[in-house]
């Protein structure tokens, strides 16, 4: 079992308008693990494009898929077939509005909160079942609708501290991939344990 591949989804929308965009915060997350393992993305028949590679000692497909965010289940699900992988084996990056702006969580299974990634993926794997790494974007300002507020880019404060985010939160992908949840909750939940 120790060596059975993970497979690590980086949500946002494809194309350069929304390369930049709070909604695409997996999708930078990913970019960089790929980076970490050497690897480049390249087109995969699951409408996907994949990184393949060893994080942290683990086998890894980091996937991109080409969907538009609210309809990530199918490409992420489909490659779960393509290696016959249960569920329990997706660790998912996406950005969360309640998780204040840099903050990492972690969880396994729970609701989408609103989140049309993860209702897709959920729809499509017929579980929520699989692990979830949160990227906080923190809440809009004043009465923005959140819907506007993901598709805008990071704030000029939020860009210069968004490395260091970024790279907290692929460091807690690889916690949570060698460490196991509890163990990596506890290391990057800024709050401390969980209960």
């Amino acid at each position: 079992m120790a060596d059975e591949r993970w497979i690590i989804a980086g949500l946002g929308n494809p194309g350069p308008e929304y390369a930049g965009n709070r909604h695409n915060a997996g999708q930078m997350v990913l970019a960089l693990l790929a980076e970490r393992i050497g690897a480049r993305f390249k087109s995969h028949r699951t409408r996907n494009d994949i990184a393949e590679g060893r994080l942290a000692g683990q086998p890894v497909t980091l996937a991109r898929p080409h969907s538009y965010m609210n309809l990530s289940g199918g490409p992420v699900a489909a490659l779960l077939g393509f290696y016959k992988l249960s569920p329990e084996r997706l660790v998912v990056i996406h950005d969360e509005l309640d998780v204040s702006f840099g903050a990492v969580r972690l969880k396994l299974g729970g609701g989408d909160n609103g989140h049309n990634g993860l209702r897709s993926i959920t729809s499509s794997l017929g579980t929520r079942d699989y692990y979830r790494t949160r990227f906080g974007i923190g809440r809009p300002p004043g009465r923005m609708d959140p819907a506007a507020f993901v598709l805008k880019d990071f704030s000029a404060p939020e860009r210069k501290e968004l490395p260091f985010a970024l790279d907290r939160a692929a460091d807690a992908v690889e916690a949570l991939i060698t460490k196991g949840l509890v163990d990596a909750q506890n290391e990057y939940h800024a709050d401390g344990p969980q209960p």
